[in-house]
């Protein structure tokens, strides 16, 4: 039975491992994605033990949260935890917005394409630099108390923008980019969420790819990738990581299992991350990274494969 994790200062109860849905309808964010896929993919992870599914407006405009709408349907609602954002402007993405009157727009409109009546993590995607962000958790609050959601996040943020948003100990989860390869939230940030009882959702947790093994040699991706102009794929970088990566060959041996279910594991044994999310395009893949809950590493392996990538 996988242990459940608590999200915040609320009741609800998620898996330590997540899905990320950004290549669920995100057709704005990956060439040549397939709807039906994306349906799958979600349904796999459901059907393999996984119950966080984590969406936004952002992904396809809505497109996302559609296709996740059509894909819970027959399962127990109860039993899912669903977290989606919003910050984008309807026809404007590159507007963003935090205004109270937007974002209580934005949850009702997420519930339509989500065809579901309550949302249980809303997360302001984005901050604005203009609303004051604790404002703009006391609209989510409404909703809240409305029943619309169950608990309200923030994304993109820096330490002080946490601590602004949280004047009135209204914010349940922070979501931000943290991987082996991108640490910064350690020094500052993660301490002040485990002294707030604030939950810490990592994004990008296997870096886009690269703390998989599945790269081996320097590639290139479409300018309509996001990918493209990621500094960790090029040059010296690139080669130091695929180097390190490499080395975690005989735990993923001595385990039975892969390098990238080996770092998820790593992120499961973590304490200050509640709920790991990685993407998938291919339902297979979301099937094998539900294994990674099946994976305890001792401390000894969590600590070297820390130190891997300390200096990176």
């Amino acid at each position: 039975m996988i242990k459940k994790v608590k999200i915040g200062k609320t009741a609800i109860e998620a898996t330590p491992l997540g899905l990320g849905t950004n290549a669920v309808g995100g057709h704005n964010l990956f060439p040549n994605l397939n709807d039906a896929q994306g349906v799958a993919i979600v349904k796999t992870a459901l059907d393999n033990g996984i119950n966080f599914l984590d969406t936004a407006y952002a992904y396809g405009f809505g497109r996302s949260e559609e296709l996740i709408g059509q894909a819970i349907q027959g399962y127990d609602r109860k039993k899912i935890v669903i977290a989606t954002k919003a910050a984008q402007t309807p026809g404007h993405p590159e507007k963003i917005d935090n205004s109270p009157a937007f974002l209580k727009q934005a949850v009702e409109a997420a519930l339509k394409r989500l065809q579901t009546d309550y949302i249980d993590i809303f997360y302001i995607h984005f901050p604005d630099g203009k609303t004051p962000l604790n404002e703009a958790v006391k609209a989510l609050d409404e909703k809240r108390q409305e029943g619309k959601i169950k608990a309200i996040g923030i994304s993109n943020v820096s330490l002080a923008q946490v601590k602004e948003a949280n004047q009135d100990g209204l914010v349940d989860v922070v979501e931000n980019q943290y991987s082996l390869l991108h640490a910064q939230a350690e020094k500052e940030l993660m301490p002040y969420l485990k002294a707030n009882q604030i939950s810490f959702v990592p994004f990008f947790p296997l870096a886009s790819g690269l703390l998989t093994g599945k790269y081996t040699e320097a590639v290139s991706f479409d300018t309509d990738d996001i990918r493209h102009r990621n500094p960790d794929f090029r040059g010296a970088r690139f080669a130091k990581i695929v180097n390190r990566v490499q080395q975690l060959q005989p735990v993923a041996d001595k385990h039975k299992v892969t390098i990238a279910q080996i770092i998820l594991a790593w992120y499961i044994k973590n304490p200050d991350v509640s709920v790991v999310i990685p993407g998938a395009k291919q339902a297979k893949q979301v099937a094998a990274n539900a294994k990674a809950q099946n994976i305890t590493l001792s401390q000894e392996e969590y600590d070297t494969i820390r130190s891997l990538f300390k200096d990176l």
